[in-house]
C-alpha cells in the first residue's frame, strides 16, 4: 500500500444495512477481499481505492444527493451479467455517453453504482 497522498481522495465508506450480502456480492463480482472490525464495520483495499462498509440502515443515491461511485470494466456486458448473478440490480441498463457506455446498479444494502466501458470495448 502506497502513502497517502497530500489533498488527494484517500478513503471512502458506504453505508450497508447487510454487511454479509455486501461483502458477499463484492467478493463474488469484483473479487475484493475484507478485513473485518467488529460487527458493524468491514474494509477493503487495494480496489483503486480504499474504504469500507459501516452498518447503517441508510443509502447512498444520486435521487438523494450521494455521490456515484464508478467502477471501470473492459467486458461491460460480462460485468453486468455478474452484477446481476450476484444480486445486484440494475437500475439504469447499458447506455452510451460521450466517454463510451455504462450502466448503473444497486448491491444488496442499496448503494448505488455504475460500470463503464470505453466506446470500442466489445461493442
Amino acid at each position: 500500500m502506497s502513502a497517502p497522498e497530500h489533498n488527494k481522495i484517500n478513503y471512502v465508506e458506504f453505508p450497508a444495512s447487510d454487511l454479509a450480502a455486501t461483502k458477499a456480492f463484492f467478493e463474488k463480482v469484483f473479487d475484493w477481499t475484507f478485513t473485518d472490525y467488529g460487527t458493524e464495520y468491514t474494509a477493503f483495499s487495494d480496489e483503486g481505492l480504499d474504504g469500507g462498509f459501516f452498518q447503517s440502515d441508510l443509502k447512498s443515491s444520486t435521487s438523494n444527493g450521494g455521490a456515484l461511485i464508478v467502477f471501470y470494466t473492459q467486458d461491460i456486458e460480462m460485468t453486468l451479467v455478474k452484477v446481476h448473478d450476484a444480486g445486484g440490480k440494475i437500475i439504469r441498463p447499458i447506455f452510451s455517453f460521450p466517454g463510451g457506455r455504462r450502466f448503473h446498479f444497486t448491491e444488496p444494502s442499496g448503494n448505488e453504482l455504475a460500470v463503464w466501458a470505453d466506446r470500442g470495448a466489445e461493442m
